[in-house]
């Protein structure tokens, strides 16, 4: 019984229900021959005849009667496991997704996602979580079902889309004697700077820029997201260098943009998710609604 072959499972479901092994065979499009070879397998892994002659008929053994049902249900239940999930109706979807967003995306885009959400698919919630750092571990683990930012360089097995595409601008505050004068490098160094970093041993892709002028800037805070580089830049002589995206979610404060006179990298800002999930359905719903959302701007 160990080594049965699955796909008898479907001939023993139609000779039951036949009773007949010409009926079968031509129900299944096979020979009659390799109907009855069938059957003398069938017989072998179940230990039972299965179908005993009557006259000229065929009847079911006691114990294939009693199976019958079970058989049937059975072959049901393999079918549906192996056929593809039925098309997602959003309208009758219960389920929670966890999002992990910086502050920023969830200043500007939560509330529209989630009504985008709401309208379409009352009973699914969205949770958002803070990103306190680049771990993929939690898409890993199952505990994140889209992460919204810049892919790790170690994850090389997460999916990504693109949502959009950000350049990195300084801040200070409206009047700094910064925009006195034309900015240039020297005088990017010249004041403080408030700087978002999650390690404090890593050097910015500002800071490799200024070294090739043989500068260094002076960090004097450091704070855990753009939105307190703004805050921090808005209310001192400090300067910071944030995702012009950033200052989107933070409006009221007395600031002025300025482009940098260094060159920095474009920011590519995706929603990433494990492969696990690509074939999920209701994931696959949720990137839409993510990336439509990102689509129609804040």
């Amino acid at each position: 019984m160990s080594d049965i072959d699955l796909n008898l499972l479907n001939a023993l479901d139609v000779l039951l229900q036949e009773r007949s092994v010409t009926r079968a065979a031509l129900r299944l499009r096979l020979s009659t021959s390799a109907m009855s070879r069938t059957l003398s397998r069938l017989r072998k892994a179940l230990g039972d005849p299965i179908l005993a002659p009557a006259g000229r008929a065929m009847v079911l053994t006691p114990h294939a009667e009693t199976i019958a049902e079970q058989v049937h249900t059975l072959l049901v239940g393999v079918q549906g496991v192996l056929r593809p999930p039925p098309p997602v109706d959003p309208r009758s979807m219960e389920r929670e997704f966890t999002i992990r967003a910086n502050e920023a995306f969830t200043q500007l885009y939560a509330a529209k996602l989630s009504a985008a959400v709401s309208a379409v698919a009352p009973g699914v919630r969205l949770r958002f979580m803070p990103k306190p750092d680049k771990d993929i571990g939690p898409l890993r683990e199952g505990t994140v079902d889209i992460e919204i930012g810049v892919i790790s360089g170690d994850g090389g097995e997460l999916r990504a889309q693109t949502l959009y595409r950000d350049a990195y601008v300084g801040v200070a505050r409206a009047g700094h004697p910064l925009f006195d004068a034309p900015i240039t490098p020297e005088r990017l160094c010249t004041w403080g700077h408030v700087v978002f970093a999650r390690r404090r041993d890593r050097s910015s892709p500002a800071d490799e820029a200024l070294a090739v002028h043989g500068l260094v800037r002076r960090v004097a805070v450091i704070v855990p997201g753009f939105p307190a580089v703004i805050a921090v830049a808005a209310a001192s002589d400090l300067l910071g260098l944030v995702p012009r995206s950033a200052c989107l979610a933070l409006p009221g404060y007395d600031t002025a943009l300025f482009d940098l006179p260094i060159p920095m990298p474009e920011v590519v800002v995706s929603q990433i998710w494990h492969p696990r999930m690509d074939a999920d359905i209701g994931h696959r719903w949720l990137r839409a609604m993510v990336f439509e959302a990102f689509r129609k701007g804040p």
